[in-house]
């Protein structure tokens, strides 16, 4: 029995095509920053912010997940998004990690500085503040007072509660990587070495036929 177990838990959700040490990177600092019992990788299965975007098959990003995050005992990874029909949407699985482990259980959801203030535009945005309480990556250079401002908007307006981390500058991007890939170039330090094994025994990202577009996802 799932609820109640757990009291502070952190969600990072994404394309992760491929998860990179970016990800794990920022994902670990703000589980010690927040003081989280644990972080939940969601890899998307429809996303419908790339509607027209070719995306790896679901199960390949959900086994480079798993891979890459099997060293650490503080992070799983949940399909909770790929087995769910049609586009995948926040608020959907908010509410259903809410009946999971119950209530009392706090989610932190882990999103880059630069997506708060677009967070109006998702759906049913009031609610999200219901649910959960956001954890804002401000990597260096970002302006933290333009952040600070938006914040105190959604606050006053939304009740919503927005937490501040500090991240290392991890000059990393999937895209970057699936690039790397198809002109034949090293990935080695860029992700996990469990990952890279896989990209490279399934041969992602170097034919067109290992992707598909979003909306057939």
């Amino acid at each position: 029995m799932l609820k109640g177990q757990y009291k502070r838990i952190g969600i990072s959700g994404g394309t992760f095509d491929p998860i990179h040490y970016g990800h794990l990177v920022i994902a670990e600092e703000i589980r010690e920053t927040m003081g989280l019992e644990k972080v939940i990788f969601i890899p998307s299965g429809n996303p419908p912010h790339k509607k027209n975007i070719k995306v790896t098959q679901a199960i390949h990003r959900y086994n480079m997940v798993k891979l890459a995050i099997d060293s650490n005992p503080y992070f799983e990874v949940s399909t909770i998004e790929i087995e769910r029909e049609g586009y995948s949407y926040t608020i959907d699985t908010l509410k259903q990690l809410k009946q999971i482990y119950g209530q009392d259980t706090t989610l932190f959801f882990m999103t880059g500085a630069d997506v708060i203030p677009e967070l109006v535009t998702w759906r049913s945005f009031e609610n999200l503040f219901t649910l959960c309480e956001f954890v804002a990556v401000l990597r260096p250079g970002f302006e933290r007072e333009s952040l600070l401002e938006k914040i105190e908007y959604y606050k006053n307006n939304y009740k919503a509660i927005i937490h501040i981390v500090d991240a290392p500058l991890i000059g990393i991007s999937s895209t970057i990587i699936r690039e790397r890939v198809k002109k034949g170039k090293t990935i080695k330090y860029l992700v996990p070495e469990s990952v890279e094994k896989y990209i490279k025994e399934n041969g992602l990202y170097s034919f067109d036929r290992n992707t598909h577009l979003a909306q057939k996802c």
